[in-house]
């Protein structure tokens, strides 16, 4: 039988009503002819509520038990699907992790998925099992502990179980339509893409679209995992939603296919820095290990062996950030006269992979900020992106400016 994988996050599952509309829709799935693999998240609210827990029981916990109840959230919402697809008349049984099993590293709370063996359901699809309600985010070590794949891992859970069963397709529902080109609250004019691909996807989610996790779009770029985004509120058909897929699936493309913003950036600069070689790494070498998630990174032509260094980083990862750099100067690793900090920014990105071959997309949207009066403090490219820091107040503008400049309320 040709095998579906359907994935529900949290606002989809979140009481009983919800986990019977998901359910509905798996059973029209099953009814059109597929064996169906759903992955499920917690309820709503239900992980935060644990963590909360934990926290609280044991300020410095022992990551292995914090995996241990946080990832109990995801065994309610599967075993009450599993009830429900069985009060409809359909088989189905629900799989905890360490069940299938999905082998896993042993990094509690951000695991990687090693191996997902077929075995186990194989057996059961072959003995009339028709849906496996599979718990997501979790997985089991080698050494047998229960493991989490860090925040969104339920995706991820998805696209991998589409991989290691060669899906026909993996659905992920959610509480939006589809991709769109950039945030309606923002932009009333978004528009709902068709159809993205998978380049522009990771672009998008990484530079701050919440549409789905960037590491299950990084999985199903590399085994070719047809994705789907579509609502769980809303009567699906086969043109509902967008397709993230392959380039080369997708006829006819606009050159910017959306537009990106992250609101919590701030912008660091290094005043001074001796100019020699290594210097580089001396500076991110200890903000990596410090656990700072550096993104863009400029560094000034150097005059008379001195130059500025200026990069971006969470605004959260801040105080880390200065601690590391003045840790290292007080080693004598870097020297600098001044470190200052911009807590004050946002990133804007146009994403596309129509940039590749199309000359003039960084000209119009510097333009387009600039018809705006909105100053540029650090741009970075690469092939399919444009990324600028700006004032964080001039957020909502820029995005509506770009949207409008690359006419993103049309259809290629």
């Amino acid at each position: 039988m040709p095998l579906l994988v359907m994935k529900f996050g949290g606002t989809s599952v979140a009481d009983l009503a919800r986990i019977a509309n998901a359910a509905e829709k798996v059973r029209r799935e099953v009814e059109r002819g597929y064996d169906v693999i759903v992955i499920v998240s917690a309820m709503a609210g239900k992980t935060n509520e644990l963590v909360g827990w934990v926290e609280q029981t044991s300020p410095f916990f022992d990551a292995r038990e914090y995996d241990a109840v946080v990832s109990s959230g995801e065994n309610v919402t599967a075993g009450l699907m599993a009830l429900r697809l069985q009060e409809m008349g359909i088989p189905a049984r629900s799989w905890q992790g360490w069940q299938v099993p999905l082998l896993t590293t042993s990094a509690h709370s951000a695991a990687r998925i090693e191996e997902i063996p077929r075995a186990n359901i194989d057996r059961k699809f072959a003995e009339g099992m028709k849906v496996a309600v599979v718990a997501g985010f979790q997985g089991v070590s080698r050494e047998g502990r229960i493991t989490t794949l860090g925040r969104g891992g339920s995706d991820t859970t998805a696209v991998a179980f589409a991989a290691a069963f060669d899906a026909e397709r993996c659905d992920i529902y959610t509480d939006v339509d589809g991709v769109y080109t950039t945030d309606p609250r923002i932009e009333s004019k978004a528009r709902k893409l068709d159809r993205i691909a998978y380049e522009e996807m990771l672009e998008l989610a990484s530079l701050g679209a919440k549409v789905l996790q960037t590491r299950s779009v990084e999985l199903a770029m590399r085994y070719k995992v047809k994705l789907r985004v579509l609502s769980s509120f809303e009567d699906n058909d086969e043109t509902s939603g967008t397709l993230v897929c392959a380039e080369e699936d997708i006829v006819e493309s606009k050159v910017v296919a959306g537009v990106a913003y992250s609101r919590d950036e701030a912008k660091m600069t290094l005043i001074s820095v001796a100019d020699r070689p290594g210097i580089a790494a001396a500076i991110f070498g200890p903000l990596a290990e410090a656990g700072v998630n550096v993104d863009m990174i400029v560094q000034n032509i150097a005059e008379e062996g001195r130059t500025d260094v200026t990069f971006s980083c969470p605004v959260g990862q801040v105080k880390h950030a200065e601690r590391a750099v003045m840790a290292a100067r007080e080693k004598g690793t870097i020297q600098f006269s001044e470190l200052v900090a911009d807590t004050d920014v946002a990133k804007v990105s146009v994403v596309g992979i129509g940039m590749r071959s199309h000359a003039g997309v960084a000209a119009r949207m510097f333009s387009a900020l600039a018809a705006e009066g909105i100053n540029i403090k650090v741009i970075t490219t690469s092939e399919i992106k444009i990324s600028v820091l700006i004032d964080r107040k001039y957020m909502e503008l820029a995005v509506q400016a770009l949207h409008d400049a690359f006419e993103l309320d049309k259809a290629a």
